[in-house]
């Protein structure tokens, strides 16, 4: 029996959930999906991700694939079967026909995250699982010259949590920025790969420079001194969004 590879895009609010990978215990997005997958099969199925969302991350274009026999189900209508199956912070965006040596990991080039901040003494309640409220309106020029230290091929041992299991830190940053939008200012970071909660490290230490207006130049310091302990405090979960997955070589990701 063939198997058809299918791709599927996803979105999914990821504040009840324990992160993309199915754990011992606990809630997770894998294990959710799975689950519907199983349930429309009859069988065990594996899905494979862009990337493994950590503990309240989410996504709005997490990149997913795996191996389906029904050969009943056109490519694009996968989607609407999977998610007669699944919670509504969990769902399908599009689903497709993938080439057979498609791999929703190991092809990626590159990846894009965006940071959500919201600026502000008091803060709406529908928000506060979306981003990070600041009591201070910080300077976004000043971050910039901040983040613009990030771009390029760099060992981000520095930015990676303890019990990062890769053992090479080195990771290639295509872009970072900060700017406006509607209520929030937006960090948007794009990577061919990232450590285990290296974006919000990377937030939280260029927060903590801005507000000392420090030098941009000891960022570079801290990221070439790669001890853990200069990163800072790590930024909240709440307000990272795994936004997009780069496939083809002449797309840019931003």
């Amino acid at each position: 029996m063939s198997l058809r590879n299918i791709k599927l895009t996803l979105a999914y609010d990821g504040s009840d959930f324990l992160g993309w990978q199915i754990q011992k215990s606990g809630r997770t997005v894998q294990g959710i999906l799975q689950d519907a997958l199983n349930q429309m099969h009859g069988s065990q199925i594996t899905c494979t991700a862009a990337g493994r969302t950590d503990s309240g991350v989410h996504a709005t274009g997490q990149i997913v694939n795996f191996r389906s026999s029904l050969d009943s189900i056109p490519p694009e209508r996968y989607r609407d079967a999977i998610n007669t199956h699944l919670p509504e912070d969990v769902r399908v965006i599009t689903s497709e026909l993938a080439s057979d040596s498609f791999n929703a990991r190991r092809s990626a080039r590159w990846r894009l995250y965006r940071y959500y901040l919201y600026c502000a003494h008091v803060g709406y309640p529908h928000l506060r699982r979306y981003c990070l409220k600041i009591r201070r309106q910080p300077d976004i020029g000043r971050l910039n010259q901040l983040a613009s230290k990030i771009v390029g091929k760099h060992d981000f041992t520095v930015f990676a949590a303890a019990g990062d299991k890769n053992k090479l830190k080195i990771r290639e940053v295509l872009s970072s920025c900060f700017y406006p939008e509607g209520p929030f200012i937006v960090y948007k970071i794009a990577a061919n790969s990232f450590l285990w909660k290296m974006v919000r490290s990377i937030v939280g230490i260029l927060l903590e420079l801005e507000e000392r207006n420090a030098d941009p130049e000891e960022l570079a310091d801290i990221i070439q001194s790669r001890d853990r302990k200069r990163a800072g405090q790590t930024a909240s979960a709440r307000g990272l969004f795994l936004e997009k997955v780069c496939y083809d070589k002449s797309e840019y990701p931003c």
